[in-house]
């Protein structure tokens, strides 16, 4: 089937292969960060996940518009959150929030298993062309990402990538024991990153990091 947006946005140059390795030594710069992450960062081409007119921008460390009121998230905070995740080779993850596709393609990279959900049929869709063009093996939703993915439950990992006001109840009860969950959690202009670990039926460690800024999550257990 011929698609518009498949014409001349998927090529790749040197010019923005120098870009990306830029761009992820600067990261590199900012902390201790996974070297894993950082060479997903390198190897996928973001700007492949936005506008061809934009694609100039898409090395910048910056979040970026991508329609429908959301965002593809700053590098700077993708590489942020994968690594509090601390993700192991077959780890099975949830993402809540496709958006672009970019962040479940830097999860696909270090050998995670990617279920992602997002609330944004449109959106869905044109991830879904861009992952595949990519080759990485990710598993997308259209649904209320504030409810999990029950049938898919339980999972090593969840990461979601919106605001919420506090924790959705059903993302904690779908995580493994020992495994965890990252969110920024707070008000609507500002939020905490919050790493919740699953210790046992009922039982959850909280740990918390830098401020960032965030569209909200919106569903039933969101904004």
């Amino acid at each position: 089937m011929h698609h518009p947006i498949a014409d001349n946005r998927f090529i790749d140059q040197y010019k923005y292969k120098g870009m990306r390795k830029r761009l992820a030594e600067s990261i590199g710069r900012q902390g201790a960060f996974d070297p894993r992450i950082l060479r997903a960062v390198e190897d996928i081409p973001r700007h492949f996940f936005l506008d061809s007119a934009f694609a100039e921008q898409a090395y910048e460390d910056k979040a970026f518009s991508i329609g429908e009121g959301q965002t593809i998230s700053q590098p700077y905070t993708v590489v942020y959150q994968t690594q509090l995740l601390e993700v192991k080779p077959g780890d099975k993850v949830l993402e809540i929030g496709t958006g672009s596709g970019y962040q479940a393609c830097v999860l696909a990279a270090i050998g995670a298993k990617v279920f992602s959900i997002e609330r944004i049929a449109k959106l869905s869709e044109q991830a879904k062309i861009v992952i595949k063009h990519l080759g990485y093996q990710v598993k997308l939703y259209v649904g209320d990402g504030t409810l999990g993915l029950p049938k898919q439950a339980p999972f090593d990992k969840i990461l979601v990538t919106a605001a919420a006001p506090e924790t959705p109840a059903p993302l904690l009860h779908q995580l493994k024991i020992g495994g965890s969950l990252v969110i920024p959690v707070g008000e609507l202009d500002s939020q905490q990153m919050i790493r919740i670990t699953r210790t046992g039926e009922e039982s959850f460690h909280e740990e918390r990091f830098d401020k960032f800024r965030f569209v909200p999550l919106i569903g039933k257990e969101g904004w």
